[in-house]
């Protein structure tokens, strides 16, 4: 089959592997519909975080069962399914609480020895706690289908850093971050009922995404700038509820900046760059609290897969590129030259 893998930073090729097999009972076999390019995967891209050459990529995903392992009871050839971007026993003490990302038996998609999202066919472990079954009629929607994607990471990621952040009715909310979380923080916002929802960012298309997926207020400036631009809009005040989803030094600076004394910042940035941003000091002050981290995803899929079937939320629009697997070596070009948001690929 044909996969994408990366072989050097900006060396990115869909080249011929070895097709997937069942190799556990609990395992399946999934013919990929549907793929995308993770901001994440940008730093492999741009060599700042670490890759063997030839190495897999790629772990947003949804597709139908094409094999399944003697184990598998969920799940039967045919069914359409979406992966979560890590997979997990779902019996664990940790699948237990809902943080199935920190499973001991559970593996990021794209890790040495196993598969990447951005190919033909995953071999997915642990099938029946790791993915979620889809209604058949979606295959054949090609809107839906791409909405339900956005499960796969970045919706459930953007729902994770509100939910982190104390978003709730009423709330005030300030989201750092344009890129397609930061916009599913917006959405997941709303969707919680916040009152105000103030987005940071200065590309238009970005922010007209952001308006449609219920921000009230834009603010394009950046740093100190927009910390004080943020307060101004507040009467002063930053917001009770920061969602902070880039993971740079300036973004988390940015983030505390804004928010109000006692209120919380929910982080989901990939952290990378020469430092955290953090002062304690100035948050242990202000009575500032910090949660967040990786997204376990697949607890929030349930939830929020009802909204995106009836159209209550709809993720699509933060795909505004769409490739053949040939191409997608291209459309990593496009998100880090940013001329795309986010990627999506049709093998």
């Amino acid at each position: 089959m044909r996969a994408t893998v990366i072989h050097a930073p900006h060396d990115i090729r869909v080249e011929e592997v070895p097709d997937p097999v069942i190799q556990q009972p609990t395992d399946v076999v999934l013919r990929v519909l549907r793929a995308c390019i993770c901001g994440s995967d940008l730093w492999a891209y741009r060599g700042e975080s670490a890759r063997q050459p030839g190495q897999r990529i790629g772990h947003e995903f949804l597709g139908i069962v094409e094999e399944a392992g003697a184990g598998v009871r969920g799940f039967a050839v045919g069914d359409l399914v979406v992966a979560p971007f890590v997979w997990s026993d779902g019996t664990c003490a940790y699948c237990a609480e809902g943080l199935t990302t920190s499973c001991p038996q559970g593996g990021f998609w794209g890790s040495v020895g196993s598969d990447g999202g951005q190919g033909e066919a995953v071999r997915v472990p642990h099938a029946d706690g790791t993915l979620v079954a889809l209604p058949a009629a979606a295959a054949s929607d090609d809107r839906l289908l791409t909405a339900l994607l956005a499960l796969s990471d970045v919706l459930g990621t953007g729902h994770h850093a509100a939910v982190g952040a104390g978003v709730r009715a009423g709330a005030t909310v300030a989201v750092v971050g344009d890129g397609a979380v930061g916009l599913c923080g917006v959405m997941a916002a709303k969707r919680l009922g916040a009152e105000r929802i103030i987005a940071l960012g200065r590309h238009t298309a970005r922010t007209d995404i952001a308006r449609d997926f219920g921000a009230t207020d834009i603010v394009a400036e950046r740093g100190d700038a927009a910390v004080a631009a943020v307060r101004e809009l507040l009467g002063g005040e930053g917001a009770q509820c920061v969602i902070e989803a880039v993971g740079t030094e300036q973004s988390m600076r940015t983030a505390v900046g804004i928010t109000r004394d006692g209120g919380a910042i929910g982080y989901v940035g990939v952290p990378h760059g020469s430092g955290t941003g953090l002062d304690l000091g100035d948050m242990f002050n202000r009575n500032i609290a910090l949660r967040g981290g990786v997204a376990p995803v697949r607890t929030y899929i349930p939830e929020l897969l009802p909204d995106v079937l009836d159209g209550t939320i709809d993720p699509s629009p933060v795909f505004d590129l769409s490739v053949g697997l040939d191409d997608v070596p291209a459309g990593y070009k496009a998100m880090d030259g940013r001329t795309a948001l986010k990627v999506l690929i049709t093998p």
